[in-house]
């Protein structure tokens, strides 16, 4: 079984992933479901392990055996995947992420055109949510490179891996790869402030110290854009807040009550009668009263604010399901399921 061959598929099936498990055929994902390819070789603990291991550098290979994981970028010809190996049951085991060589605009994306918004800031936090496999480093990418199509800039992107590159146009790029152009999410986001960046893009807010500096750099006169693994608007602002120790809460409500300028919420539900799915969005843009609520510790109003703002660009997900339902593209059983409120969903359709 040749690697470069599965992955190759992996394209010709316009997959998003591609599985490798001993004991199991190899899989794909396709539109969301996962298929295992019955026609091919099961795949042996033996024949994975020395396959999976011939991709690796040196050094790589003694990050994989000191964490028993890594993730890494991996080229075939034009093609990019981010990659993940890990031991399971003591096998190793890999997951392939394809990331399309063109980076698509938010229209092609079927995004809405208010998000074009983002791209016109100078200073401030935006937050892409949603859970793993959404769409939110393709929304991030599309973001970020309508400002390097736009406007003359330094842009830093800190990721873990590298998914999309970036192709030449007004701005200057600089990607940087953690464990191979820097060792740490804070090392990286500390050097960023002092290599005269316009823009900031660290791949995910995963602890304490990088939400920290990223506050930071969105309040010392950046544009930040960085992700979460949360479900709606609300539950993020919660998330930044109780990432903190209670005596620094009320300064953090302080800082992100000023420098969050947008929260946008990403799920991938499928289309009726299609194989194709849409991206069905909350938007959260931070107003006068979002900002007193994140300021007061009153996040439990803002699902409610979020639904009085619409003037200002806001929208509930339930809302956004909605107009999505009311269009034909989706199902009223594949509203309901992707909804978050389920009394608003049913409220909204009756």
């Amino acid at each position: 079984m040749d690697l470069s061959k599965l992955l190759q598929l992996t394209i010709d099936k316009k997959a998003s992933d591609l599985h490798m498990v001993p004991s199991y055929f190899p899989t794909i994902r396709v539109n969301g479901e996962i298929f295992q390819l019955t026609t091919l070789e099961i795949v042996t603990p033996e024949n994975l392990e020395k396959m999976l291991i011939s991709i690796l550098n040196q050094e790589q290979k003694e990050i994989l055996m000191a964490n028993r994981e890594i993730d890494l970028a991996y080229k075939l010809a034009d093609a990019r995947f981010r990659v993940n190996l890990y031991y399971a049951q003591n096998f190793l085991c890999g997951s392939f992420r394809y990331i399309q060589a063109r980076i698509s605009t938010l229209e092609e994306l079927s995004l809405p055109a208010l998000l074009h918004q983002c791209t016109d800031l100078r200073q401030g936090l935006v937050l892409l949510t949603g859970p793993t496999g959404e769409g939110k480093s393709t929304t991030l990418a599309s973001l970020v490179n309508e400002i390097n199509q736009k406007y003359a800039k330094h842009i830093i992107t800190i990721e873990d891996p590298i998914e999309y590159v970036y192709p030449k146009y007004k701005s200057i790029i600089s990607q940087r790869e953690l464990h191979q152009d820097t060792h740490s999410w804070t090392v990286a986001l500390k050097s960023a402030l002092r290599e005269d960046p316009d823009v900031i893009l660290v791949g995910e807010m995963r602890d304490f110290e990088t939400i920290s500096l990223t506050l930071t750099a969105a309040e010392t006169g950046h544009l930040v854009f960085s992700t979460l693994h949360t479900n709606s608007a609300p539950e993020s602002i919660d998330r930044v807040i109780d990432a903190f120790p209670p005596h620094q809460q009320n300064q953090i409500k302080n800082q992100l009550a000023v420098v969050l300028k947008m929260v946008i919420t990403q799920r991938l539900i499928p289309k009726q009668n299609s194989i194709d799915r849409i991206p069905a969005v909350e938007i959260l843009i931070n107003n006068s009263a979002i900002s007193n609520s994140i300021r007061e510790g009153k996040t439990f109003l803002i699902a409610n604010i979020l639904e009085t703002s619409e003037s200002d660009g806001s929208l509930l997900l339930e809302k956004n399901l909605l107009n999505l339902y009311r269009a034909g593209i989706i199902s009223k059983e594949t509203a309901y399921s992707y909804a978050i409120r389920p009394k608003e969903i049913a409220r909204l359709i009756k």
